[in-house]
C-alpha cells in the first residue's frame, strides 16, 4: 500500500512540474525587456551599455543601459524603450 502512494505522488509531482515547465515559455512570450524603467538596484540583469553585468547593480534610475522585464506592450506606456541603447 505505501508502494502506491508513493508511486501516486511521484506522478502528481511529475504532472505539477510539467505543468509549470509548460507554462514558462507561454509566460515569457508575453514580456519583453524595457530599458531606462529601472529603478536604481532594481533591474533585471547586466547593463545593455557595460555599466555593470548582474541583477541589481543599477546605481541610477531609469539608466538607459539597465532593463526590467514588463507585459509585453506596457514598456512605451511607462517611458521606456524596447531597444537597448547602443554601448559608447
Amino acid at each position: 500500500m505505501n508502494a502506491s502512494k508513493t508511486l501516486l505522488a511521484s506522478a502528481m509531482g511529475a504532472v505539477v512540474t510539467l505543468a509549470a515547465l509548460a507554462a514558462a515559455p507561454a509566460q515569457a512570450a508575453e514580456q519583453e525587456k524595457c530599458y531606462g524603467v529601472a529603478m536604481a538596484g532594481m533591474n533585471d540583469c547586466a547593463s545593455a551599455t557595460g555599466a555593470h553585468g548582474c541583477k541589481g547593480q543599477a546605481t541610477v534610475d531609469k539608466d538607459p543601459g539597465d532593463w526590467k522585464l514588463l507585459a509585453k506592450g506596457s514598456c512605451q506606456q511607462m517611458g521606456g524603450n524596447t531597444m537597448a541603447p547602443m554601448k559608447q
